[in-house]
């Protein structure tokens, strides 16, 4: 059997890991080192922490649910504890792109992020539907990336990503630049921006008298066909010409020129991962 030592297990995503994990074919060490954490991890999985080196010591994979700016520090701390041939699993691509990671040849780095449910889905169950971050009941993508080690490790961490943010359907091979390509540079860099934006807009049209839940269903009504003809969801869906007029007229205004190149530079992609982690 599989041995995993679960780092930071009672922490948010660490329960939801160690959640995913219990009733599958590997045998799990839990790691926590702080008292709320440990209480946290045995009130939702029954579960009891072992001390850390114990679990390095037996471990076939390092499984690290630690936030990005640890990410670095704790795997210097641990990597001459474990074995040759380990493998160690990351949530995210910002520290193993930032060049944290210790050097040590003989081990494998591994990364995987979810992709989170999609907008447009086949959800008919209400867990299903609420479930918006994903890993619960809800069914998402998941991408990973080999940074270094043999390729049969590939299959076993791919195996335990599944397993982490299941149900899953797609699993997307990519790189470690391109996961961060994809986090933060898409989803956080421009997607959470344009949200937040979009936001404050509907906020706006409340301030100018519009009332705030009917600017709200207006917006989350609008996105939805939107989104639906800007991704080719909904193949037949055209922007009206008074869209179209407005699109090109709010363009200029609302984007500097250059901007998905600057966002998407390699440089500026590695400036975000470093910040990220600093």
């Amino acid at each position: 059997m599989t041995k995993i030592a679960l780092l930071g297990a009672g922490g948010k995503m660490g329960v939801r890991l160690a959640t995913n994990l219990m009733g599958s074919r590997f045998e799990v060490d839990h790691v926590e080192i702080s008292p709320e954490g440990q209480a946290r991890l045995k009130a939702a999985t029954g579960a009891d922490c072992v001390d850390r080196d114990t679990a390095l010591a037996g471990a076939d994979v390092v499984l690290m649910a630690v936030p990005d700016r640890l990410i670095g520090k704790i795997a210097h701390s641990f990597i001459e504890k474990i074995r040759p041939g380990t493998a160690i699993i990351m949530l995210d691509a910002a520290a193993p792109h930032a060049g944290e990671l210790p050097k040590r040849d003989d081990v494998t780095y591994f990364v995987t992020h979810p992709c989170h449910p999609p907008i447009f889905n086949d959800e008919v169950e209400p867990a299903a539907k609420t479930d918006y971050f994903g890993g619960i009941a809800a069914k998402q993508h998941i991408v990973c990336a080999l940074m270094q080690g043999p390729d049969e490790h590939y299959t076993l961490c791919e195996e335990i990503a599944r397993t982490i943010y299941k149900p899953v359907m797609r699993s997307h091979r990519v790189t470690v630049e391109q996961l961060a390509i994809l986090e933060p540079a898409l989803s956080e860099t421009v997607g959470a921006t344009l949200a937040l934006a979009m936001r404050d807009a509907v906020d706006e049209a409340a301030r100018r008298g519009v009332p705030h839940q009917a600017a709200m269903d207006f917006m989350m009504g609008h996105l939805t066909i939107e989104l639906a003809i800007a991704f080719n969801v909904f193949p037949e869906g055209r922007f009206s010409d008074g869209a179209l007029h407005a699109i090109a007229q709010a363009k200029p205004e609302i984007f500097r020129e250059g901007w998905l190149e600057r966002v998407f530079d390699k440089e500026s992609v590695l400036k975000s991962v470093k910040e990220i982690c600093a």
